[in-house]
């Protein structure tokens, strides 16, 4: 007989083996071979498929050097097309496209527009605010034209600094819905955290409320089965996922639904990095602390959350439906305060990078002090430039990110942006309790940014993201508090450091920020 411990190993070997995420990848890699191979056979016999091929790879760098994307990413594909010209082209064309499918376009197109209709323009608030601050307007302006999400006079708002915080909120808020309650998150995981919070959609599903969940597939795949919408429908929970992993070769999986909020009734929202698994509220340990954000928000500015969702929500389900009969009544305990807010989503379905030019336009605004917070850095130039900018000019720029990293490759990258950061005066820290998932910037006691959009490429152009742009509110205090605080458990790097790294390490980090935004 089998010893009891090999048997649980066997167990679980076959379980990852079987698993739907195991046989897609196999059968993604084995759609990759066969084409080298085709592709290399092919070329041998046959010089003019040959002569096609590279070609066709000729091209496809000329397209891709001509084209609207980042230059670190055509700069990667463009390398990658040069060491395999045979086939280099085609994967390009297969997987490397930033631009959604004809098909995928006509989709999301008419949920942007239906957005559009539905979120009016706030002339009155943007001309008060041009009084006020004419370059915060111009700021707010923008995300008004360019993304289509208004702005709001703030009325209430509350940062959460940990995700241990802000989860007793959570559940208490969901217990006050009474019409609808909307989740759209990249991680869902069962545990205290979900099931606790599962328990209440189900309750409310049951009194007649309308709950709906989206999830992305790739981030839950490891995490829920794969009849998990099933099981959630059952018990009155209507659900969606977002691009669900398939066993084909398609640049459709570049596309992932980064988002994460929680809608109540239309007047209650909630967001920032934390998803919906114990690491987040640290019932469990990954990677030591797990730092992450949650932003409550009340009042008018959750409709452009609730807009956001059901526009989403008709991509994925065909179903259309009347956007006005989600409307929230007034909360008349919630008088406005004399600052603003902008909740604003980003994607890949254009070329308008909202959430980089939001980035860009409050580090190129601040004067006194820029601090972000990022647990990625994987930039461009245009970017390393900006923040250098910054800091050269006086502003005290700080840079924090992790200590302890979920991803080494990515961590490595990270790293490798450091000493130009450094040499031009950033500051950087490293939170050493563990790993720093939040995504946010304060600059001046009067702007910040905090939502989902990390600083790498695959966030601010990849993939479906959200973020809240404030202006004058107290939780842009809040935000700034949260970070000289954290600085107390922070280790700062310090330049002389990498300037003593090794020359075959630099050559490692240089060969990883080529390639980085493929990653």
């Amino acid at each position: 007989m089998q010893p009891r411990g090999v048997k649980l190993a066997m167990k679980k070997y076959l379980k990852i083996a079987t698993h739907r995420a195991t046989i897609a990848g196999a059968a993604i890699f084995a759609q990759l071979g066969a084409l080298i191979l085709m592709i290399v056979r092919f070329s041998g016999y046959l010089p003019l498929f040959y002569a096609f091929c590279t070609g066709l790879s000729a091209v496809v760098v000329i397209l891709i050097a001509t084209g609207r994307s980042k230059s670190a990413y055509k700069i990667s594909w463009i390398i990658l097309i040069l060491l395999f010209p045979i086939f280099g082209g085609l994967f390009y064309l297969m997987l490397g496209r930033t631009r959604l499918s004809a098909g995928m376009r006509r989709k999301m197109e008419r949920t942007r527009l239906i957005g559009e209709k539905s979120l009016e323009t706030s002339q009155p608030i943007l001309s008060e605010l041009e009084g006020r601050d004419p370059r915060a307007a111009g700021q707010a302006r923008y995300i008004q034209n360019h993304a289509a999400y208004p702005l709001y006079r703030h009325q209430y708002s509350k940062f959460y600094p940990v995700g241990d915080l802000a989860f007793p909120d959570i559940l208490a808020e969901l217990e006050k819905a009474e019409r609808f309650i909307f989740l759209e998150f990249f991680i869902i995981e069962e545990g205290l955290m979900w099931n606790s919070i599962l328990e209440i959609l189900r309750r409310k599903a049951q009194e007649g409320v309308d709950v709906r969940l989206i999830y992305d597939d790739l981030g839950c795949m490891f995490r829920l089965p794969k009849d998990y919408p099933a099981r959630l429908e059952a018990q009155g929970i209507k659900t969606e996922r977002f691009h669900p992993l398939t066993p084909l070769l398609t640049a459709k999986l570049n596309y992932r639904d980064h988002r994460k909020f929680i809608i109540i009734d239309g007047h209650t929202g909630l967001t920032g990095g934390i998803n919906l698994a114990d690491e987040y509220i640290n019932v469990i340990e990954r990677f030591g602390h797990w730092k992450d954000f949650a932003f409550l928000f009340k009042g008018e500015a959750v409709w452009s959350l609730t807009v956001m969702f059901l526009a989403m929500w008709e991509y994925l389900r065909g179903e259309q439906e009347s956007l006005e009969d989600f409307r929230p009544p007034q909360l008349s305990d919630l008088p406005p305060d004399q600052g603003f807010i902008q909740p604003f989503a980003d994607n890949p379905l254009d070329d308008e990078t909202v959430s980089e030019t939001v980035y860009f336009n409050l580090i190129n605004r601040a004067e006194e002090y820029l601090y972000i917070y990022t647990p990625y850095l994987v930039l461009d130039s245009e970017m390393v430039a900006a923040i250098c900018a910054a800091a050269k000019t006086g502003v005290d720029v700080r840079l924090m990110t992790p200590g302890i990293p979920d991803k080494p490759l990515v961590f490595a990258v990270t790293r490798s942006y450091y000493q130009p950061l450094l040499e031009s005066g950033v500051r950087i820290f490293e939170y050493t309790p563990g790993f720093m998932h939040g995504k946010a910037m304060v600059a001046d006691d009067q702007v910040a940014v905090v939502g989902t959009v990390n600083l790498d490429y695959r966030s601010l152009y990849m993939a479906f993201e959200n973020a809240v742009w404030l202006y004058h509110t107290e939780s842009v205090l809040q935000i700034r508090d949260d970070f000289l605080e954290t600085l107390k458990v922070c280790r700062e790097v310090q330049l002389d450091h990498y300037r003593q790294i090794p020359p075959l390490q630099r050559a490692k980090w240089a060969l990883l920020r080529l390639l980085a935004p493929l990653l």
